[in-house]
């Protein structure tokens, strides 16, 4: 099975597993990637996920080029690795425990928080092959960073260390080798101590900054305020505050 599936109490670890292969992606694992989602997206009891590969080379090495062109005639609706155009309301965090180049890295991009080993490499090489990075890497890249360093890294192709892209922005932790996915569980932990459909909601108008403008974004703002406000976590928040103990979230 190239993909693997445990739980941790709010939070489940999703790990792409082909190690022999550098977490490659291909068919199979795109297909049990999409299935994933969509259960995991239904799953009441979880609250964040977080996202890995196999091994300590490489959490995905991009496209298995053997299946590059079967790939290209079965595209899975959720973009490449099932997720890149997926809108996945669910806190996702990717813990990068070797290089995430290409594909892989546009899966980085596509996360809500990255985690990264010291020894990962994070890029997009597809000009160094004759191709291109059409899993939303070259969409995303230039919001993520100053537009002449994204053009650098897409044009020449070249990786940048963990610790480049978190000076970038890129990333949002660096730690040792091997403690990627502990390192983004305890984060997860942090984000479930907040009320799931409140994190959700913040999540949802952020990303929705990046591509609308400021009325359509208070617009949408009110929106999703007056349905979160009739909720039983919006009322419990400002109860326990009042009585001095902690919120009891039910996500509903």
């Amino acid at each position: 099975m190239p993909v693997q599936l445990s739980r941790e109490g709010r939070v489940a670890i999703v790990v792409m597993d082909r190690p022999d292969a550098r977490n490659a992606m291909n068919m199979e694992m795109t297909e049990q990637l999409d299935a994933t989602y969509d259960e995991l997206a239904h799953d009441e009891a979880i609250w964040v996920v977080v996202l890995t590969g196999a091994g300590d080379r490489a959490f995905c090495a991009g496209q298995d080029l053997k299946e590059a062109g079967l790939a290209g005639r079965r595209r899975s609706a959720g973009g490449f690795g099932g997720i890149t155009r997926r809108d996945f309301g669910k806190p996702l965090i990717a813990a990068v425990n070797g290089f995430a180049l290409g594909g892989g890295f546009e899966i980085c991009l596509a996360c809500d928080l990255v985690i990264a080993e010291e020894h990962a490499t994070l890029g997009l090489p597809e000009v160094k092959r004759g191709i291109f990075a059409g899993g939303g890497g070259l969409v995303r890249l230039g919001k993520r960073i100053p537009m002449a360093l994204a053009l650098e890294m897409a044009m020449t192709g070249e990786p940048v260390s963990a610790q480049r892209a978190l000076e970038l922005g890129l990333v949002n932790r660096v730690v040792p080798r091997g403690q990627s996915v502990r390192a983004a569980v305890e984060l997860a932990n942090v984000i479930c101590e907040a009320a799931p459909l409140s994190v959700r909601l913040s999540k949802r108008v952020i990303r929705a900054s990046l591509a609308q403008g400021e009325d359509e974004l208070y617009a949408l703002q009110a929106q999703l305020g007056a349905e979160l406000y009739q909720t039983e976590d919006a009322r419990e928040g400002p109860r326990a505050f009042v009585e001095k103990r902690a919120p009891r979230w039910q996500g509903r």
